[in-house]
């Protein structure tokens, strides 16, 4: 069973390039005569400080504008799970709240919002060495070879997985490995951390053709304003490939050019193109995902943050 703590918080989800943190951080300046507002950070990559440009985070400008939380709290050398990232935002939830401001939690990792919302099985920390073990046989096998085990093992999950989803079928046998129960068996199991009931969950999903607009441009942007010395300065730590920061949407991209196999031009046209896959895997979390959350065309953020500010008031 999950309990449910009735809160404030506005919860603001899209998919990359979608206008979320502008939404976010005009509602937030709305909200200052009313007692103001906190935006807590609801996005993997942009826990991390060493790629700002790369992962859209907010620029210090915006920052000071009003309170920001849980961005760029991490090094690249850390990994985050949900479970660690839904105790901060938590926290920061109640710290907002006790302050009499309204927590506006925005970002693109639906798993930090299901864990948020719904509450956390109470599945043990994985060790270090069943983790890397589970990367290991990964790399030497790859992820079709794992998914069959994984059927054998826990076909409930493996079923709900594509063979090449690498990330959740790791997981899957991780947590076989390091507890001896299936992730299924977890998942169904009544022991739940406490979820968290909002004033309101809203996703912005903008057209299609004006979402690939948005991407192009961003990612050139971001290429212009400092994104290559980001993965250069990145790369250079000579970290664990596996590690969150490293696989962030874009650097693979931009590796390749810094490795001299793209030039500048077919680096953006890649960057771009994994970036409108992330975006496509997002949208199809929020849409299958996310049922009772309010889904709008995120086009015009004056119009949003008005209907937003009306259903608060």
């Amino acid at each position: 069973m999950t309990y449910f703590m009735r809160s404030r918080a506005i919860l603001i989800a899209g998919p990359t390039a979608s206008g979320k943190s502008a939404v976010a951080l005009a509602l937030a300046e709305a909200l200052a005569a009313r007692g103001g507002a906190v935006i807590i950070n609801a996005d993997s990559q942009q826990l991390y400080r060493d790629l700002r440009v790369l992962t859209a985070r907010p620029s210090a400008a915006d920052e000071a504008r009003v309170p920001h939380r849980l961005y760029g709290i991490r090094d690249a050398a850390e990994r985050c799970s949900a479970a660690v990232w839904c105790e901060l935002a938590q926290r920061a939830i109640a710290e907002a709240e006790q302050a009499g401001r309204v927590p506006i939690v925005v970002g693109g990792t639906g798993l930090y919002f299901r864990a948020l919302t719904d509450g956390l099985s109470a599945i043990p920390a994985i060790p270090d060495a069943i983790r890397a073990a589970a990367r290991a046989r990964l790399d030497a096998i790859g992820p079709a070879a794992l998914h069959r085990e994984l059927a054998a093992r826990d076909p409930v999950a493996a079923e709900r997985l594509e063979p090449g989803d690498r990330q959740r079928i790791v997981r899957a046998l991780e947590v076989i490995e390091a507890t001896g129960r299936s992730l299924s068996s977890w998942q169904a199991s009544s022991e739940r951390s406490e979820g968290l009931a909002a004033q309101l969950a809203l996703a912005l999903v903008p057209a299609r053709a004006a979402l690939h607009e948005r991407i192009a441009a961003r990612f050139a942007a971001m290429v212009d304003s400092g994104a290559i010395d980001e993965v250069r300065a990145l790369l250079a730590r000579g970290l664990d490939p596996t590690l969150p920061a490293m696989k962030a949407v874009g650097v693979k991209a931009l590796q390749a050019y810094l490795a001299g196999k793209l030039d500048r031009a077919a680096a953006i046209a890649a960057g771009q193109v994994a970036t409108r896959q992330y975006a496509k895997r997002q949208i199809t979390w929020i849409r299958h995902q996310m049922m009772g959350w309010r889904t709008i065309d995120a086009q015009q953020t004056e119009r949003i943050v008005h209907q937003i500010f009306s259903f608060i008031c």
